[in-house]
């Protein structure tokens, strides 16, 4: 069984800050790509911010929040922490955690894309003035 829970969303003014962050509960015994994704009402699921961590690892990050977001812990197999900075009202989703093992996310280029194996529920992020 794989569990993957996110926390750590909430309600903020447009330039604020939000940490998330996410815990992966498994016995599988390979490694997992981990990456945020968000969704709003009625529109889809998109890649935000996500570890690739084979041929040493790198992070990847949608055009919209480069800069802005960083991937400020990472731990495949347990934690993938997001830092949100000067937050916008288009950044207003709900935020998904989501996990693979390698075999599954097998190139850089599906970290933001998918498929992936597992998901959380999800945390809210609301940027309102």
């Amino acid at each position: 069984q794989v569990h993957v829970a996110e926390s750590g969303g909430g309600s903020v003014h447009p330039g604020g800050s939000l940490r998330l962050s996410c815990a992966v509960s498994t016995d599988d015994p390979y490694y997992y790509c981990m990456a945020w994704f968000r969704q709003t009402p009625g529109q889809e699921r998109e890649g935000v911010a996500g570890f690739y961590s084979s041929g040493g690892g790198a992070y990847y990050y949608a055009d919209d929040v480069k800069g802005r977001f960083t991937i400020a812990e990472r731990n495949p197999k347990n934690t993938l922490g997001l830092q949100m900075n000067d937050l916008k009202p288009e950044d207003t989703a709900t935020y998904f955690c989501a996990a693979a093992p390698h075999t599954t996310c097998a190139s850089w280029r599906s970290v933001l894309t998918g498929p992936y194996d597992y998901w959380g529920q999800g945390t809210q992020v609301t940027v309102s003035s």
